[in-house]
């Protein structure tokens, strides 16, 4: 017998009975338009996993939208008219409202569509059977493709064919392992029909732009255990693509010592054991993410002193590189390390400049700083002000 997945709803959800919300879904009905919920919200509060933006389907035409929303009191921002999206905002909350649609014409980048009238149409465009979930006003789910089941074993799977829906965006792939680190069970495998056809779908990655792979990579990483994903990833080639010369050995331990301590995800730590080849410029760093990985790198790689690098750079460096050593020596990180870490970060120098003067002025003054707080960190901050005074110049 199948399961019965009709008490499954999201009417706990805090975006039902939000009343911006409501008047959106509101102005709708009372136009005799259909919407709903979509994506992400539905499937985030169906497993009472966070939800971060709420968008909305309709069988309303974006100049339908704008009118509706108008006479509303609402007001309709036209972000993306012409692929059938218009922002509602509706008690200072912005949500997109997007036009059933269906897919036209595609080069793997953009999309040509044409507007529907037909949810189910709507939900054949869209990447993952989990992601074409829809729900109504009150909260009652809709599933034109079959997708709860998916999401409740925890099975990514693309809709119908999986190499067609790779060829319509190749940034597919990347989410395709995203989602499976987010929302997969790794008891119960990845969908071997996904996975051959991203293998033989490889080339069409080298079409993305450096700014949405990164977007892609930072999420992934940020999952509680990418382990799976990753493996997946070096199996099908997809990673040798993105980033040639990635090892995801030392990343798996680094996981597992995170785990093993309680500490959250942190992507810029796990891309510096990954390694790779011009890592930023494929992933498209910022600058102060760029100075962060090259921190974290110099003290997991090139023996730094970990408390100076909490105390010049912050804990959150300091932790990272310490778990990369963890990971590269293959033992377990310890709590007592981590509270020394997050201890040195919250140290302040003893000695000011006012501390030195008349004696010192002018660069004698900055020179004698320096060499008192390099001794200060050598001594991994037991010297008092009063030693470092006395120490002999």
């Amino acid at each position: 017998m199948d399961p019965d997945y009709s008490t499954l709803t999201p009417r706990n959800a805090p975006w039902i009975k939000e009343p911006s919300a409501r008047a959106v879904c509101d102005a709708f009905a009372a136009g005799g338009h259909d919407i709903f919920y979509v994506g992400g919200c539905v499937r985030n509060a169906l497993i009472d996993a966070p939800v971060s933006d709420v968008d909305m389907a309709t069988s309303a035409l974006p100049d339908q939208v704008i009118a509706l929303a108008k006479s509303a009191g609402l007001k309709p921002v036209p972000t993306g008219a012409d692929h059938g999206t218009i922002t509602v905002v509706s008690g200072g909350v912005g949500y997109e409202v997007t036009t059933f649609r269906r897919d036209v014409q595609t080069d793997g980048r953009h999309a040509v569509v044409a507007f529907s009238n037909d949810i189910t149409e709507d939900a054949r465009r869209r990447d993952f059977t989990m992601n074409a979930l829809y729900a109504d006003a009150d909260g009652i789910v809709l599933d034109p493709l079959g997708g709860l089941p998916d999401l409740i074993a925890g099975r990514v799977r693309f809709i119908e064919d999986a190499a067609q829906r790779i060829r319509e965006d190749y940034l597919r792939t990347l989410r395709y392992f995203r989602f499976h680190a987010w929302y997969g069970r790794t008891e119960e495998g990845m969908d071997p029909e996904a996975l051959a056809a991203i293998s033989v779908n490889l080339d069409g990655l080298e079409t993305l732009s450096a700014e949405r792979v990164g977007t892609e990579i930072r999420k992934l990483l940020s999952a509680q255990d990418p382990a799976t994903a990753l493996a997946a990833m070096v199996q099908t080639g997809v990673l040798r693509v993105l980033l040639p010369g990635a090892d995801i050995r030392f990343v798996q331990h680094m996981i597992h010592g995170a785990q093993y301590l309680g500490i959250a995800p942190d992507w810029l730590g796990r891309l510096v054991a990954l390694g790779g080849l011009d890592v930023s410029d494929r992933l498209r760093l910022s600058r102060a993410e760029q100075r962060d990985y090259d921190v974290i790198y110099g003290a997991a790689y090139e023996g730094k002193n970990l408390l100076e690098i909490a105390y010049d750079h912050g804990q959150p460096c300091a932790v990272q590189a310490y778990l990369i050593r963890c990971a590269l020596s293959e033992t377990l990180p310890s709590s007592d390390m981590v509270a020394k870490l997050s201890d040195a970060a919250a140290q302040v120098f003893p000695v000011k400049a006012v501390d030195l003067m008349p004696e010192f002025t002018g660069p004698a003054l900055g020179h004698r700083l320096k060499k008192l707080k390099k001794a200060w960190l050598e001594s991994d901050f037991e010297l008092n002000k009063e030693q470092l005074i006395a120490l002999p110049e």
